[in-house]
């Protein structure tokens, strides 16, 4: 996830690569003179899991275990070009245990939450951040020096992660079921505050909705620091963006959707045109060729995430470039068929995964032009805007149309909110 602005989004590559460098260079300075810090001294080490934390400070680190990892068997994908290599990197794949830290004299540092034991260890397995290869990379070694931390009573839990400040997916799909992982983890226990984002209408209304919404809260923030008498770290059962099929089926069971009645059911997502934001630039152009297939278009910027949720479980068919309001895939009825477009430099599997979860769904997708690089290369255009070729995309819809079960295209209109 980038967080430059719009105008800048071209160079986030070597943006990217700076800060993996720097991260490491300063984490080196900062560790080797954090005696000259005191109480606000970065961590003074990392661990890739949570198990080598609680061994390394058994007094003050407990491990509560939950349900053990499943193996994700999910076929290839059909698309343009056909297999692409991003897509088998996730035919098989082993997810990770659920557990839940409990930190006593624990600290969570900034908007990335990183989670630190009274020892200075850097529980890197509840902490990750976007494109970094180890803890040595983690942006909190981007400083000298912490944040002066302010001491909470009681228990406070770490809900807060990466990018979920911002992002609607990380908040759908990393932050709610680790509120998840806590019930099943430590059955019974109420944490006495939060630390969790809710500045956005999107974050109070799901907080809200899965039983939140009355919680003592402290909001995350870039130069903030809580330390706690105990600490309740829920691991992110989402880390690698593979969607455990749990994660959406409690997505699913604490979100419902309220109604289908009166909803269309062939939807296009649009993106908006603000450039370098992963925009369809040719979209009315191409909406014009949906709308002759029944589609209509839907902002879910204009709608509540009840709303949303209600769009999306009523569709039969989603068009849509690649973004975050596809994190709502996760709501879909059984059999429902989705076509993705991407820009060729950002291929990301992260809704074939979700969508691989509704049952019978049939999902395509289109790469918007060849990437000459070879398979395996970084796919670093977060935000780039995409352009589709219109006669591969109505080719590649029309078999999935084709396919599609249900009801006839319903009659041309407008979804609510439609710009």
């Amino acid at each position: 996830m980038s967080r430059l602005p719009n105008a800048l989004q071209p160079a986030w590559p070597l943006v990217k690569r700076a800060h993996r460098s720097s991260t490491r260079v300063m984490g080196a300075v900062a560790r080797h003179t954090r005696g000259l810090a005191g109480a606000r001294a970065v961590p003074r080490l990392g661990t890739e899991s949570a198990d080598r934390t609680a061994a390394l400070e058994p007094g003050s680190v407990t491990l509560h275990r939950g349900h053990d990892g499943e193996h994700l068997r999910r076929p290839m994908p059909q698309g343009v070009p056909a297999d692409h290599w991003v897509f088998e990197r996730w035919e098989h794949y082993d997810t990770a245990r659920t557990f839940t830290l409990e930190i006593r004299d624990g600290l969570v540092v900034g908007n990335y939450a990183a989670n630190i034991t009274p020892g200075g260890i850097l529980d890197y397995e509840s902490s990750t951040y976007f494109g970094v290869t180890g803890w040595r990379e983690h942006p909190v070694y981007l400083r000298p020096r912490l944040p002066a931390a302010t001491y909470v009573e009681g228990s406070v839990a770490s809900l807060a992660t990466r990018g979920s400040h911002g992002n609607y997916y990380h908040f759908l799909m990393d932050v709610l079921p680790r509120w998840g992982v806590l019930q099943e983890t430590m059955p019974g226990v109420v944490p006495d505050r939060f630390y969790v984002n809710r500045t956005t209408r999107y974050h109070q209304q799901l907080l809200a909705m899965v039983g939140l919404g009355g919680i003592q809260t402290i909001e995350p923030a870039e130069d903030r620091a809580v330390r706690a008498e105990r600490l309740l770290v829920p691991c992110i059962p989402n880390e690698h963006l593979v969607a455990p099929t749990w994660t959406t089926s409690w997505l699913k069971e604490h979100l419902p959707a309220s109604t289908a009645k009166d909803l269309p059911t062939r939807l296009y997502i649009t993106r908006g045109q603000a450039r370098n934001t992963r925009r369809l630039v040719n979209e009315d152009s191409v909406m014009a060729g949906l709308a002759r297939r029944g589609f209509v278009r839907f902002d879910p910027g204009q709608h509540t995430v009840q709303e949303q949720i209600d769009h999306f479980a009523a569709a039969e068919v989603i068009v849509a470039p690649h973004g975050a309001a596809l994190a709502n895939l996760a709501f879909c009825s059984p059999g429902v068929r989705v076509l993705e477009l991407f820009a060729p430099r950002y291929v990301n599997p992260c809704y074939w995964a979700i969508a691989s979860n509704v049952p019978e769904s049939h999902y395509r997708y289109v790469v918007c032009g060849p990437d000459p690089r070879p398979p395996g290369a970084a796919m670093d255009g977060v935000l780039t805007d995409i352009t589709v070729d219109e006669s591969v995309l109505a080719a590649v819809l029309d078999e999935l149309l084709a396919e599609a079960p249900g009801r006839p295209a319903p009659e041309l209109r407008s979804a609510p909110g439609d710009s």
